[in-house]
């Protein structure tokens, strides 16, 4: 099988690195049944499929590596979802049971990938997937990184985050130009943000739309212009605030609103 651009496609081949990413997943005996990815030619597969007490799924968008599971995986057959992920939706296959999800995710979708996680964040206590070394790097990152940012912000309140070993390009057919990152994150079990979840977001992608510049700069949608230069709070960046700083802001916003009202 050969790799197409169109797909974002770069087959792993290094089956230890294989092993090693299906044997990450600890909360699959939970849910026992795990969704995987984009799987290509299998190579993350059959080492899910092996794993005892589980059900497999697989979802995939390319016709050609379909044929190619179907042949190669047959006890996979009726579990293959021949889809484009981020047009998927889940409850077809899960209605609301629990799943894991896992995959050598393609580098052109990965961060969308995750965002289709967070919509779904009740069934998945657990992902693991491999990523572009910079996603998975920016996934991971604390306050006051150069690549923390929005994807940081938004995923860190609802799962725990873990760097586990990055992949050489060499490990794979063809080899990408860049490093590979392998990440765990495991959802945090009864959480609540405190805020509201829309607000929240829309606060995080205005601040880091123009991350160089102070909040005082890029909040004014949100404050008084009085608030905005008169806390020295607002002097900080966008990259200097933890995810907690967030949701302190827009409950602030919302008491500000009803102080105004009163």
């Amino acid at each position: 099988m050969h790799a197409k651009k169109s797909y974002g496609q770069h087959f792993l081949k290094n089956d230890s690195i294989a092993a090693r990413i299906a044997g990450s997943l600890q909360r699959a005996g939970e849910t026992e049944r795990v969704l995987e990815v984009g799987p290509g030619t299998g190579m993350l597969t059959k080492h899910l499929l092996a794993q005892p007490n589980r059900t497999v799924y697989a979802v995939e968008a390319d016709r050609d590596m379909i044929t190619y599971l179907e042949q190669h995986y047959p006890t996979l057959r009726d579990r293959l979802i021949f889809k484009d992920f981020l047009d998927y939706d889940l409850h077809e296959t899960f209605g609301d049971d629990p799943f894991c999800l896992i995959g050598n995710f393609p580098y052109n979708i990965s961060t969308q990938i995750l965002f289709k996680m967070l919509d779904y964040r009740a069934q998945i206590p657990e992902m693991v997937g491999m990523f572009q070394k910079e996603v998975a790097d920016r996934v991971v990152a604390k306050p006051g990184s150069k690549v923390y940012g929005i994807t940081s912000v938004l995923i860190q309140p609802f799962y725990n985050t873990e760097y586990l070993f990055s992949v050489e390009p060499g490990s794979f057919n063809p080899p990408p130009k860049v490093r590979s990152g392998v990440i765990r994150l495991t959802r945090k079990d009864n959480f609540v943000l405190g805020c509201d979840e829309k607000r929240f977001r829309l606060f995080v992608k205005t601040a880091f739309n123009q991350r160089r510049k102070m909040l005082r700069n890029t909040l004014k949608p949100f404050f008084p212009a009085e608030i905005l230069m008169n806390d020295p709070f607002f002097e900080k960046r966008p990259e200097a605030l933890g995810w907690e700083e967030y949701v302190e802001l827009v409950r602030r916003e919302q008491l500000d609103k009803q102080t105004t009202i009163q």
